[in-house]
């Protein structure tokens, strides 16, 4: 997706923001793996009483959730922002503005991979075997990182002419938040209503993950193909809609 003549300029970019985001921090690094832990504090905390006796490895289940969800929101929420805030430099340099979405995607994707490493912690410790199957975990996260992809160029260009899009993101993930089934199971919903759930792009790959950790299952075609789906029609019309409008973005900048 990146050119490889702007393969250098790519991995500067990456380093730069990386740099950034950890500079004058104490925990520096280590502060992607202790903010889901803290959170997934809290929610145990909260709702273990209600969902955690009937659901099998509610910590699992819960931290699963969690880290999925906040992989799409830190990914989209830095992709949305990433063009604007990088105006001052491809005002003045030639270089294609799609860069800087995916330079936000990947350091998104690296503390994701991080808090990987601790949910597997978390997985061995609550008894669950870690086999095989758990490399097939490569596909919803390749799928998932194409849905952050296309749908960064899809708030990014509303971003550059719509300023409240941001607010309005807000919004729209707090509520996504509840609609996923992070800290609940859907089987405490009529099987009719379940279905609805699949309509959900980012339940799909918490649930995909769940299945294979968890349930120690491989997930069904179906599954297969709504990943997939939503992640290729998303960045499809991500880039058409970024290509459709990036000639516009320095005069709105």
């Amino acid at each position: 997706m990146v050119n490889f003549k702007y393969k250098f300029l790519f991995e500067e970019l990456v380093k730069r923001d990386f740099n950034k985001k950890y500079k004058r921090s104490f925990l520096g690094v280590f502060w992607s793996l202790l903010s889901p832990l803290l959170m997934l504090a809290v929610m145990s905390l909260i709702f273990t009483k209600f969902f955690g006796r009937t659901t099998p490895h509610y910590t699992v289940h819960l931290f699963v959730g969690q880290i999925v969800f906040s992989f799409f929101t830190e990914a989209t929420n830095a992709g949305m922002s990433s063009m604007v805030g990088a105006a001052s430099i491809y005002s003045k340099i030639n270089i294609p503005k799609y860069l800087f979405i995916i330079t936000s995607n990947t350091l998104a994707l690296v503390n994701f991979l991080l808090t990987m490493v601790i949910l597997f912690i978390f997985t061995a410790l609550d008894g669950i075997p870690i086999t095989w199957k758990f490399l097939l975990l490569l596909y919803p996260i390749i799928c998932l990182v194409l849905f952050n992809i296309g749908f960064s160029f899809i708030l990014s260009t509303l971003f550059v002419f719509f300023k409240d899009v941001q607010y309005l993101y807000s919004v729209f993930t707090r509520i996504l938040m509840y609609v996923s089934a992070i800290f609940y199971d859907i089987k405490i919903y009529d099987p009719q209503f379940q279905k609805l759930f699949y309509l959900n792009p980012i339940f799909v790959y918490i649930k995909y993950f769940r299945t294979i950790i968890i349930d120690n299952t491989i997930p069904s075609m179906t599954m297969q193909f709504l990943a997939l789906f939503y992640a290729i029609i998303t960045l499809f019309i991500g880039i058409m809609v970024y290509r459709k409008n990036h000639s516009k973005f320095l005069y709105y900048i």
